[in-house]
């Protein structure tokens, strides 16, 4: 397959959509909320596309690889924050924008987790795996059909509660990736009696 456009020319639009999303959003009346809903699916939509080209036009790498964690930790995490945000004049009032802010940061934690496993054992070290074609990533499918159902404070608090509790699972699934060189690392000390 022979295209002038490159994966990375991809990845670059779903980080964009994904920061528009997360605007969008973070505006926080219905109607901007229905156009971050829909920003974000293009979003997802251009994450998959990004990685289908590279593998069907042979363009492989791995700093797209990187760019493509880079991106995804961007737009998955900034969706949670915009959310936050969004949702000030809530029920949950100023306590919406720390919310959207740690489950953005947890997010954001594990896709950096992912990064630093991928860097020390390769390409798909830290994957979870899925069941039934679906794997934890696709999770991030519920974000704009909650929106579009009118369920986001739910989504809200379901991410402020979930998305650590998941953070804090994956170190707990990877914890001898994660902390493999920490051990070595650090000087020992030798107990000599003066």
């Amino acid at each position: 397959m022979d295209t002038p456009v490159t994966p990375n020319h991809l990845t670059t639009l779903r980080l964009a959509a994904g920061l528009s999303a997360a605007v969008s959003l973070a505006v926080g009346t219905a109607g901007w909320s229905m156009v971050g809903a829909g920003l974000f699916v293009l979003s997802m939509l251009l994450d998959r596309a990004d990685g289908d080209l590279a593998r069907l036009t042979g363009r492989t790498s791995p700093n797209g690889h990187i760019y493509d964690l880079i991106a995804d930790a961007t737009s998955n995490s900034l969706i949670f924050v915009g959310l936050g945000i969004g949702l000030r004049a809530s029920q949950y009032g100023m306590w919406a924008v720390p919310m959207g802010i740690l489950a953005g940061a947890a997010v954001g934690a594990i896709l950096m987790m992912v990064m630093r496993i991928e860097a020390q054992e390769g390409a798909r070290a830290a994957e979870i795996g899925g069941a039934a074609g679906f794997d934890p990533d696709d999770a991030m499918l519920l974000v704009p059909a909650a929106i579009l159902l009118g369920w986001s404070q739910g989504l809200l608090l379901a991410a402020a509660v979930g998305a650590p509790a998941f953070a804090l699972l994956f170190v707990f699934l990877f914890r001898r990736k994660l902390f493999a060189g920490a051990s070595e690392s650090r000087p020992r000390s030798s107990s000599t009696a003066a």
